[in-house]
């Protein structure tokens, strides 16, 4: 089946009737909803309470949404205190401000859900599209979902027109990533990742910044995990608009590539 394909039966699963048990625990599972957030003061409410009414599709019992906030400095604090009585919803506030990759860490430790997902805080990547996301894990099968958002471009509708240099270069890192990985992703560097917890457990987190995503997509294929893509939408911003990946961050997640790549083919994920 295409990714096209894949996107559309994840959404059929998702918008079943009913509530039956997850396929892989034989249960309606939990799923935690991880948001990095650094200084999203414009954006994170909007992000949050989507999040928070979003369906998670059939098999899905409950859901928590744990914000990790990197030290913001716009507002994003005043922001994310007035959600505080939002259900199910923990906030974490580091000391300083440490990178995507460090706020991953800490929000995966704090995450009790049988599923974890990642959401950026920015509107990049719209929380409809959370069900087709987790769909397959839920399923039981994948262990491991990216939602791609090159796999139908009808969906993409990035807001500024000066990414094309983005794109090129997360299909080459795509690329590479997938000679030392053995994968056939379409796009490594998404946000929406999702894995089962016990995968997760077994993943130790050494980037701080983005070069976390490269990092994650070796450990899971060392791990042998059956990892799939689903078709999401984007909507890119510019740079002016508040986006902070630039090309140092590109170069560091060549570095990821081979490190955790090739100069540690065949060890543990750890």
């Amino acid at each position: 089946m295409g990714l096209r394909g894949s996107y559309r039966a994840a959404r059929r699963g998702a918008h079943a009737a009913g509530s039956g048990p997850c396929q892989y625990t034989g249960r309606c599972v939990k799923v935690s909803v991880v948001i990095p957030v650094y200084n999203e003061a414009a954006t994170v409410r909007e992000v949050v309470l989507r999040v928070a009414g979003a369906p998670l599709g059939a098999g899905v019992a409950s859901r928590e949404i744990v914000v990790v906030d990197d030290c913001s400095t716009d507002g994003t604090r005043r922001a994310l205190e007035a959600l505080a009585g939002t259900e199910g919803l923990s906030l974490i506030r580091l000391d300083r401000n440490r990178g995507k990759g460090a706020a991953l860490r800490e929000g995966f430790a704090r995450a009790t859900g049988d599923v974890v997902v990642v959401q950026d805080a920015d509107l990049e990547y719209d929380p409809a599209d959370l069900a087709a996301v987790l769909g397959p894990i839920v399923a039981g099968e994948a262990d491991v979902v990216y939602g791609s958002r090159f796999a139908d471009r009808s969906r993409a509708a990035p807001r500024g027109r000066g990414n094309r240099a983005h794109r090129l270069a997360n299909r080459l890192l795509t690329a590479l990533s997938n000679l030392t990985t053995g994968l056939r992703l379409t796009d490594m560097e998404t946000c929406y990742k999702a894995a089962r917890r016990d995968v997760l457990s077994r993943v130790t987190i050494e980037e701080d910044r983005f070069g976390v995503e490269p990092e994650l997509t070796a450990k899971f294929a060392s791990l042998g995990c059956r990892v799939r893509e689903v078709a999401i939408g984007y909507a890119g911003r510019t740079y002016a608009e508040g986006k902070k990946i630039g090309w140092k961050d590109g170069v560091r997640a060549v570095w990821c590539i081979v490190k955790y790549g090739v100069l540690r083919q065949g060890r543990p994920a750890r």
